[in-house]
């Protein structure tokens, strides 16, 4: 009897061990789940194209064109914006913006094309300007200002990074006559933006098209941008 009594408490002291190692368990598996999100790719919220390059006409000594299709490829609406390297001889219009679920613009961005200094042409080849496309997820009616992006970094996506790479404006080139293409519907939906709301057909506030509520803060926004470059140099 005495030896069942002792067995029945050596087997109940064993629990609090057993407690421990469940507790230990479960703190690791918590800590790995942790690290494996912070390992894992954030999931893209937008999709563009071109995808890795931005394409320019080499044009030495001339403001050069090129442009990227964005669309919103997620259920939320979302905030994108543009950052450069090059922010004295880039900008990007929009910089920035809001699209809703499935919603698709072009922004179009344009570069001062410098002469070489060795008299080569860096036609196909990558330079050292870049391009950093970033997305927020924010809530529907939310108005756009570049500080969203300040005031919640932690909720901030890096999209993609763009490279730009010339194009010799001579020479066929199937990116070349894309980039046309895509600068064609970008100036094409300008056009449209520019005519009176009696002459737009409804819905007409299609791909490319920048919102009126934007234009004041986007302007005062480039005009910063040029500021910022100029008391950094």
């Amino acid at each position: 009897m005495a030896a069942a009594q002792s067995h029945h408490h050596k087997r109940w002291r064993l629990c609090p061990l057993w407690t421990h190692h469940r507790n230990a368990a479960i703190t690791r598996s918590s800590s790995v789940s942790s690290v494996a999100r912070s390992i894992l790719p954030a999931r893209r919220r937008l999709r563009l194209d071109p995808s890795k390059n931005l394409y320019f006409p080499y044009e030495p000594g001339k403001q050069a064109r090129s442009a990227v299709w964005i669309k919103n490829s997620s259920k939320s609406h979302v905030a994108f914006k543009f950052q450069t390297t090059a922010p004295k001889s880039c900008y990007m219009r929009p910089p920035g913006g809001i699209l809703a679920p499935g919603e698709i613009l072009i922004a179009t961005v344009f570069k001062f094309v410098e002469h070489p200094e060795n008299n080569e042409k860096p036609i196909n080849q990558k330079s050292r300007v870049k391009f950093k496309m970033m997305s927020l997820k924010v809530r529907e009616g939310t108005d756009y200002v570049p500080e969203l992006f300040d005031e919640q970094r932690d909720q901030v996506t890096v999209e993609r990074i763009l490279r730009v790479v010339f194009l010799d404006p001579e020479s066929p080139n199937p990116a070349l006559e894309k980039l046309k293409r895509q600068l064609a519907e970008a100036d094409a939906a300008i056009e449209t933006r520019k005519k009176p709301p009696a002459a737009t057909a409804a819905g007409m506030v299609g791909e490319g098209l920048v919102i009126d509520e934007w234009k004041e803060r986007r302007e005062k926004y480039l005009a910063r941008q040029q500021v910022e470059a100029v008391d950094a140099a």
